[in-house]
């Protein structure tokens, strides 16, 4: 089940193999404050009303690996629709709500309703809508304004350090052209946890930037679980539905 809950609300992201219309990025180089990469960052246009995303996912842990596609639907700051299919045939889907996450699955007849606080105790982070819609749009998953942070270059990327943190460590990596997100990193030592989020590349749109491909690697008392999307069409502002039900006689289950 935990395999499914992780493609359907971990993964929602983006890619075009092709170089063409990728954004040129530029190394860091010069020093800025923390409060001037934040800027930067939250100065990048990020202005929609609708996102449609066709995707290709894989998914690898230590038992098995699967390859699927998804379709991810996004109404700004509202909702997030996933469904993933295999040969054409959904297999599972995910409505995602500032107030809740529904989920079922057909292969074990089972789904799932809750609050964020669940999903949060088991992925061992803070979690809420605006985090994953966050991760998915390549913005960081923070409100990086209401935190403080340390500045650095490593990497020939901007890093910001959060400061904040105890048992949980956060830290972004930013490139220096747009300061679009190229890492993000969120561990809890003691716990034996962490989530890594990469972004390889970019692609300009009208609208704004969109990562081309997100790479996520969920590591958990040594357990890695390694998951890959890449958008293969991307549009804009359509009027979108987001038919969600599971369907009757599924089993309910609870994430401990």
């Amino acid at each position: 089940m935990k395999k499914y809950i992780s493609l359907g609300v971990l993964m929602l992201l983006v890619s075009c193999k092709s170089t063409k219309g990728l954004v040129s990025e530029t190394n860091a180089t010069t020093t800025l404050t923390a409060a001037k990469v934040i800027e930067n960052h939250y100065s990048t246009q990020r202005d929609f009303k609708t996102l449609y995303i066709k995707a290709s996912v894989s998914y690898k842990d230590d038992r098995q690996s699967q390859n699927v596609n998804a379709e991810i639907k996004i109404k700004k700051d509202e909702k997030i629709l996933v469904s993933i299919r295999v040969l054409g045939i959904t297999m599972a889907k995910a409505l995602i709500t500032p107030t809740e996450v529904k989920y079922y699955e057909k292969i074990n007849g089972k789904f799932f309703e809750g609050d964020y606080s669940t999903l949060s105790k088991w992925l061992g982070t803070d979690l809420n809508f605006s985090k994953v819609q966050n991760m998915l749009i390549g913005q960081a998953m923070d409100d990086l304004k209401k935190g403080k942070y340390k500045s650095s270059i490593e990497d020939k990327f901007y890093k910001l350090e959060d400061l904040n943190g105890q048992e949980t460590q956060k830290e972004f990596y930013f490139e220096a052209s747009k300061f679009l997100t190229k890492k993000q990193e969120i561990e809890q030592m003691q716990k034996n946890r962490m989530l890594h989020v990469f972004y390889p590349n970019y692609k300009e749109y009208p609208v704004m930037s969109l990562p081309t491909e997100i790479k996520i690697e969920a590591f958990d008392n040594q357990k890695k679980t390694a998951i890959n999307i890449e958008y293969q069409t991307v549009n804009f502002n359509e009027d979108l539905t987001f038919p969600y039900s599971a369907p009757d006689g599924y089993e309910r289950v609870n994430i401990d």
